[in-house]
């Protein structure tokens, strides 16, 4: 028995994977698709703020303090260069704005005179926009703290007359930084509260992509299980096969179990891609996951053969494959989460496998939950599992 399993097995990998562009939809589509949805391959855990290029020919603690007013914003990110390397990334348009702070930007100098800040933007640029927007508000608290300072110097000199240079340069020093002090130290006007109401839409790229092409990627394979069933039997080899000391349920079981040990290897690779170039949480609970992959796999696999009875042709088994796989995966939250359907849409799609599959899948790289929290899911999946399977062996017919 074991032997004819295995035979029945062999026979469809080598089938499956007689075309050299099975690899192409076995590994290398999951993953493009996969880092594709996901917007990259590493944990969005950086500085996603706008590169902006910065210059400083001035080199001074004014200019200092300016790129740190910028370095302090939650929307630019400041990137010192020198003017070559800087204008020739700008060129490139590697970034959508480039700061230059001109030699006399000091506080000595802006004392008696002012001094214009160069900002080149990309035209047509959402992010120039904000760029410019942020440079305005840091210019404008240290010009406030400026005006602040020359001010006092006016007035002060206006009662007595400073004795030397020097001491005019000194006076006002000590009242920028003064101004600044008080500046610093002014008191919010706007009070900022945040809710605690939680996310409607638990929602991580990477784990959603993970999980959404996993699904969509292996499903499909299962799916055409049905075109394996009407290749052979257009071919006559599946009513030759069973002449043979072989029953229906041995062609089944070996049919199935081939086509559900391939899906199983195909989705450890995802699993091992997400884990370790994307960072997923796929690893911390071994049970919960087997838990999870396997009665998918099976709920797919058995569906493939549930279709396999009703479909004549190849050609109609592969194209309705795909289309179902996709529209399956769409709908059970695989490519976009499922929140963003409408409240009747959310319901409906619970009689779909993919659904229950990308709950579970979840439940795991999403929320962290262990073997009990996935179980449910599972549940469902091998409930699926044996409604397909019943009626693919009720319908099973090999001519």
């Amino acid at each position: 028995m074991m032997k004819k399993l295995f035979a029945i097995a062999w026979k469809d990998a080598i089938n499956r994977f007689a075309s050299k562009w099975e690899l192409l939809f076995f590994l290398i589509l999951p993953i493009a698709f996969t880092m594709l949805l996901a917007g990259g391959t590493g944990p969005q855990n950086g500085d996603s703020r706008i590169p902006l290029l910065v210059v400083d020919e001035a080199s001074t603690p004014l200019s200092a303090e300016f790129v740190a007013g910028l370095e302090q914003s939650d929307s630019v990110r400041p990137d010192l260069r020198t003017r070559p390397q800087a204008e020739e990334a700008f060129n490139d348009q590697d970034a959508a704005g480039l700061l230059i702070i001109p030699p006399g930007f000091s506080s000595a100098e802006l004392q008696n005179t002012s001094a214009e800040l160069e900002l080149r933007q990309q035209p047509g640029n959402l992010d120039a926009q904000v760029i410019e927007r942020q440079v305005l508000a840091v210019s404008d608290r240290l010009g406030s703290a400026l005006d602040i300072a020359k001010q006092a110097v006016i007035e002060a000199e206006r009662l007595q007359p400073f004795p030397s240079e020097a001491a005019r340069r000194d006076y006002f020093d000590r009242s920028l930084a003064m101004a600044r002090t008080l500046m610093n130290e002014a008191p919010d006007r706007l009070e900022v509260i945040r809710s605690n109401t939680e996310e409607a839409i638990e929602y991580d790229p990477l784990a959603n992509s993970s999980a959404g092409q996993l699904i969509t990627w292996v499903f499909i394979p299962l799916l055409a299980i049905s075109a394996l069933f009407a290749e052979e039997r257009t071919q006559g080899t599946l009513s030759r096969l069973l002449t043979t000391p072989t029953t229906r349920a041995t062609f089944l079981v070996g049919t199935i179990s081939g086509q559900v040990a391939m899906a199983l290897v195909q989705m450890l690779l995802l699993v091992g891609f997400g884990i370790l170039v994307m960072n997923v949480n796929w690893g911390h609970n071994p049970a919960a996951l087997a838990a999870i992959l396997i009665p998918s796999a099976l709920a797919a696999a058995a569906l493939g053969v549930a279709m396999g009875t009703f479909i004549k042709t190849e050609g109609q088994a592969s194209g309705l494959s795909i289309m179902l796989g996709m529209l399956m995966a769409l709908l059970g939250g695989c490519w976009y989460p499922i929140e963003l359907f409408p409240e009747f849409v959310r319901t409906a799609v619970k009689v779909i496998p993919t659904t229950w599959a990308m709950q579970g899948m979840l439940d795991i790289v999403l929320r962290g939950q262990g073997l009990a929290a996935v179980l449910p899911e599972a549940a469902v999946l091998l409930g699926f599992a044996a409604i397909f399977l019943t009626i693919g062996v009720l319908r099973f017919r090999y001519e």
